[in-house]
Parts: C-alpha cells; sequence; structure tokens
C-alpha cells in the first residue's frame, strides 16, 4: 500500500509540464550565458560566463523570465502540437521579459547594459532559438512517429487495374484513409512507368506475388469490370499464388443500368459468378417499361430464387399492382417484408397457395384481373422427382394447364412459361413435365385473345436446390464435395441475368413462341467445384476432397438448350433466341393428358409414367423435338 502510495505522489511530481519548465529554465540559463560570452569581447568574455552561473543575476534572470512564460501561457500547450502561434508566443514572451531582465538589472545597479547593449538583442533570439527549436523538433518526431504508425496501421493495397474503375477506386479509399496504396498492377504495356495520382504503377499483374513479399501487400483489389471469365479466373490464382486477400468490385454495369463502381461499400468478395465471367446485360428498359407500367402482374411461384428476383425487377418498372403466388408460407412471408420495405407505396398482394388449386386461380384472376402472368411455380429438382411423377406432374403439368386454360378464359393478355433447358430431349421426370408443360402451353395459342410465350434456359447460379449451395455446405463441413461425373456440365447464368432476359423475352413475339437464352458456354461441373473450394481460401484435393459418384438416374452428362429440329432465329435482343418448332397435334395432347390426369387422380403411377412417356414420343418427337429416352 505504502509503495502504491509513493508511485502515486512520483507520477503527480513528474508532470510532463513539469519537465517542461525545468527543460525552459535550464535554456533560459544556457541562452543568457552564451549571449553574455558573445556580448563581452576577449579572453575575459569567455571566462566570465562560465563563472556567471554563481552570480545572484542568474535566479533573478530565471524568476523573470520564466515567470514571463507561465503567464504568457506558454505552458498551456503540448509540445507535440506546437505550431507558429506558439514560436509567436515564445517570441513575445521572450521580448518582454528581455525588457524586464534589462530593467531588474538596472534598477540592481548592474552596469551590464551599459557595457554591453548588445544583449538585447541576442538574448531574445537566443531564447527563441534554444526554446522553440526543440518544440519544433519534437513535433516532427511524433508526426513522423504517428504517420508510421497510422502506415502501418492501414491496410497496404494494390489495385489490379489501372483503367477509369481503378483510378476512381484510388481516390475512394485516399479518401477514406483506412487504406495504403501501394501502387497499381495493370499489363497494359502503354502504362509502364505512369505515376497516376502520385500512385505509381508496379508492373503487371503476374508480379503480384514476388511485390506481395517485397512490400508487404494485405489487400488486392480487383479493379477489372470488363474481365472475360478466363481473365478473372487469372487474376484470381494470381492472387491466391501471392497469398494475399483479394475482393473486387461489381461490373460496369447492374442489368444495363450504369452503376459507380468505386464506392468502398462496392467492395466485395470474388463470387462464382465472377469467375464464370457472365457479361452485363444490355435491356431495352424502354420497352420493359411500356410492357409492364401501369399493368397488373401475377407471378406464380413469387418466393422462389425465379419468382422472387422477378418480383423485384417488376416492382421496379412502375406496374398497377402486383400478385404474388407462392406455396411456401416461409418464402411468402420472406419476400412480403422485402418487397413491403423496398416498395411501401406499391399496391401487392400476397396469396399463399397453390396453382393446381382451382378455386385460388379462380380468385385471383377474377379478383386482381393480371394483365401479365408470369408462372414461375414449379418442382425443379431432378433427382427428387425421379421418385415423385405423380407430384411432378400434378405441380408442373396439371398446374400449368389449370393456370393457363384460366388466362385463356379471362383473356389475360400475356401469359410467360418459365422452362428449363432439362425440357430438351427429356431423360427425366422433371424434365418432361416442363416439356409437356411448353407442348401444352404452345397448344393453346392462338386459341383467344392470351398471348403464350415459353422462355427456357439453364441451371441459375445459387438458386434453391442447385449444386453451388451444396457444394458451399459441403466445404463448409470439410468436404468432400460431391461430383456425380468428371466430365459433367450444365449451362449456368446469374440470377439477375436470367430474370432480367425473361422479362426482356415477354416484350418480344406475338404469342406461341419459346425463346431460348443465351447462356454462353458449358461450364464444367468439376471446374465449379475446384473454383468454389478455392474462394473458400483452400485447395481442391489438398484440403477438400472430390469424389465422383456416378451420374444420377435420369441425369445427363450434358444438357442441351434446343432440339435439332427446332429452327432458331435472332430476335432483336442478342442474348435472347428464337426457337420454332412445326404445329402441335392439340387433340391428341389434350387426350394424353385427360389419360394421365385420371392416372393421376387414381394413383396409378406405372401407368402415369407411361403416359408422360408416350406424350414426349408421340406429341413431341413428332413434332420434331428428337428422340427421347426418358
Amino acid at each position: 500500500m505504502l509503495k502504491r502510495r509513493i508511485s502515486y505522489l512520483l507520477a503527480r511530481m513528474i508532470h510532463p509540464r513539469l519537465a517542461v519548465i525545468v527543460h525552459d529554465l535550464v535554456m533560459i540559463w544556457a541562452g543568457w550565458l552564451i549571449s553574455r560570452a558573445l556580448s563581452v569581447s576577449g579572453t575575459q568574455g569567455l571566462e566570465t560566463p562560465l563563472k556567471a552561473f554563481l552570480l545572484p543575476e542568474i535566479p533573478l534572470i530565471l524568476l523573470i523570465q520564466g515567470g514571463v512564460f507561465w503567464l504568457t501561457g506558454l505552458y498551456r500547450g503540448l509540445w507535440r502540437f506546437a505550431s507558429l502561434p506558439d514560436l509567436w508566443n515564445l517570441f513575445k514572451g521572450a521580448v518582454l521579459g528581455t525588457v524586464l531582465v534589462l530593467l531588474a538589472l538596472w534598477l540592481t545597479g548592474s552596469s551590464l547594459l551599459m557595457n554591453h547593449p548588445q544583449l538585447m538583442v541576442l538574448y531574445p533570439v537566443a531564447l527563441v532559438i534554444f526554446l522553440g527549436a526543440p518544440r519544433l523538433l519534437f513535433r516532427s518526431w511524433k508526426d513522423a512517429t504517428r504517420a508510421e504508425r497510422q502506415a502501418h496501421a492501414r491496410t497496404r493495397t494494390v489495385i489490379l487495374g489501372a483503367g477509369h474503375t481503378g483510378v476512381a477506386l484510388l481516390r475512394e479509399l485516399q479518401r477514406s484513409g483506412a487504406y495504403q496504396v501501394l501502387g497499381f498492377l495493370d499489363d497494359d504495356k502503354a502504362l509502364r512507368g505512369a505515376r497516376i495520382h502520385g500512385v505509381r504503377l508496379l508492373g503487371n499483374i503476374q508480379a503480384l506475388p514476388r511485390l506481395s513479399e517485397e512490400m508487404a501487400v494485405q489487400l488486392a483489389i480487383i479493379a477489372l469490370p470488363a474481365a472475360s471469365n478466363e481473365q478473372m479466373q487469372r487474376v484470381v490464382r494470381i492472387c491466391e499464388q501471392a497469398g494475399v486477400e483479394f475482393k473486387t468490385l461489381p461490373s460496369l454495369s447492374d442489368l444495363g443500368k450504369p452503376v459507380t463502381p468505386s464506392r468502398l461499400d462496392d467492395l466485395k468478395n470474388v463470387a462464382l459468378e465472377d469467375l464464370l465471367g457472365r457479361q452485363a446485360v444490355a435491356l431495352d428498359w424502354q420497352s420493359l417499361h411500356t410492357s409492364f407500367a401501369g399493368r397488373q402482374v401475377l407471378i406464380t411461384g413469387g418466393g422462389g430464387s425465379i419468382g422472387s428476383e422477378l418480383a423485384r425487377l417488376v416492382a421496379e418498372l412502375e406496374p398497377a399492382g402486383m400478385t404474388i403466388l407462392e406455396q411456401s408460407e416461409y418464402n411468402l412471408y420472406r419476400i412480403e417484408m422485402e418487397l413491403r420495405n423496398s416498395y411501401p407505396e406499391l399496391p401487392i398482394h400476397y396469396q399463399l397457395g397453390d396453382v393446381t388449386d382451382v378455386a385460388t386461380i379462380e380468385y385471383l384472376l377474377t379478383t386482381r384481373l393480371p394483365d401479365v402472368i408470369l408462372h414461375a411455380a414449379a418442382y425443379k429438382h431432378l433427382p427428387m422427382l425421379q421418385g415423385q411423377v405423380r407430384e411432378a406432374f400434378v405441380n408442373n403439368v396439371l398446374g400449368t394447364r389449370r393456370l393457363a386454360q384460366a388466362a385463356l378464359t379471362h383473356q389475360v393478355a400475356s401469359f410467360v412459361l418459365i422452362s428449363t433447358d432439362k425440357a430438351v430431349n427429356p431423360s427425366n421426370v422433371m424434365g418432361a413435365s416442363k416439356r409437356i408443360a411448353e407442348l401444352y402451353c404452345e397448344s393453346l395459342n392462338g386459341q383467344g385473345e392470351t398471348r403464350f410465350l415459353t422462355v427456357r434456359f439453364g441451371n441459375v447460379l445459387n438458386s434453391t436446390g442447385s449444386v453451388v449451395p451444396l457444394f458451399k455446405e459441403q466445404i463448409k463441413r470439410g468436404g468432400p464435395v460431391t461430383v456425380t461425373h468428371p466430365d459433367i456440365s450444365r449451362y449456368f447464368m446469374t440470377l439477375h441475368e436470367a430474370s432480367a432476359l425473361i422479362l426482356q423475352a415477354a416484350t418480344l413475339g406475338q404469342g406461341g413462341e419459346i425463346y431460348v437464352l443465351d447462356m454462353g458456354e458449358p461450364v464444367s461441373i468439376r471446374f465449379l467445384a475446384e473454383q468454389l473450394i478455392r474462394l473458400h481460401g483452400q485447395q481442391p484435393e489438398r484440403d477438400i476432397k472430390i469424389t465422383y459418384t456416378g451420374l444420377r438416374p435420369g441425369e445427363k452428362l450434358h444438357e442441351e438448350l434446343f432440339h435439332a429440329q427446332e429452327t432458331l432465329q435472332p430476335t432483336r435482343h442478342p442474348k435472347i433466341l428464337l426457337a420454332r418448332a412445326q404445329a402441335i397435334d392439340s387433340a391428341h395432347l389434350y387426350r394424353l393428358l385427360d389419360q394421365a390426369e385420371q392416372a393421376s387422380n387414381d394413383y396409378a403411377l406405372p401407368q402415369l409414367e407411361q403416359l408422360l412417356h408416350s406424350i414426349i414420343a408421340d406429341i413431341d418427337f413428332a413434332n420434331g423435338g428428337g428422340k427421347s429416352s426418358h
């Protein structure tokens, strides 16, 4: 206890300002000593100052000069904040102190002033130098130390890409103060040796692994919004080799709308869609607005991946109102909370129900009077539906039949069926059910005022039940990641792209068309698995194993987007193709559908499966769809 008390008293006594006062008194003494030495000529002048500290004038000078500095507020400030105003106060205190010191010496009868008047100049100059220089040096040292500390605390960053996006990002990083931008890396040889806003171009992107060691790089930001999938994959591999954290910016446009991808809020981890290189979709927003503004829109399956994204996009187009039909209570709740928050003024009706329920369909079409129906409701899990043929038929076929027939009866202007590439030469129950839904909608076109359209596309990244969420969960558990076959491939789109093109396709054609979205090149599922593992900071086979389980029943090695006999034609949108086929024997189709519905009601599963096969073989094959292996 006594030891603690003594430590406290010492801490109180040894105050930083006490040290400053002691320092200043020593400097006053030294300043007077040197000034007096310079004022007295000859050898005596050099000896006298050495003895002067024993004379009574020194305490007098320390008392007067120290008191003046105290009264002028010199000790209220801190050295680490010393500035020109402090030096001005110091100068005024030195001049005033000199006058008072010399006056005191004169009053005490000293002849020093009379014999050496140059003291009036030398002494205040010496004071300003002896007291000001240490303060400024201390301030400079503290500033340098703080700057070094701040620089060390800031994230040491390089920007990959010195284009417009990279330069805009640089300004944001510099403004934030949280990043120390070491330089740019860019493969453009014309930029070699350039400086952009004072920041050097350090070399090409390939140099990142070397520079990361030499410069202790902590973060690489990929500012290459127009990079292709191959370029993006290469850059990510280089970042992984360098062992640095890497982030990226969104593409230069979002569904055709310009954005500013330079805000720090836009920085994000590299996602799988960045590596697939899907180019931004340029949409005809004028035609979309014309088609949906002021219209009532019904979206079935509006709580699912595609349905909810369609709802978000339609809400942007100023419809008169929107109805969302969803059989999942949770999905409906989730999209309702989101849309109520984002579009509080838009009239939206949320209906919990099923497209197979005739009463629900009649109620919605009678009370909500939709002008456009976007039919996204469907069962789509391929392996599960192989053992659930009745449920696949009821939901995907009968649900579409009842909704489409009601749309025709109520003279809905447009009916858009959202289909899948698995409907082409179907080898599984899910694909067969979607192809039959396509055929039925084609058959209805021209029978009334309703314009029936089908939009066909492949897999959607990160959609519910797709392979990507499965892989992520397997990686989270530590593996293994299961791939059915080393060579299996699929077409992929982002959710934004697929939904935007569905709406765009809805503005095309006169009815009866099947629109096929340009899916680009098929993507190896093994490649997807490997990239997802790397994006989780691990290495395939070393950290996470990939195992091959074999193709599942009904699963193809490679999917197709159109039948061999379908005639593909371009449309006014470069990413939407028109697939035309021969006329359908509607009467035969309806007879088979009636029989299949009866088999469903009787729960005659073998008969129902055989009827699905017959519809594909008799109707689709006769229509030029090719041979089915279902």
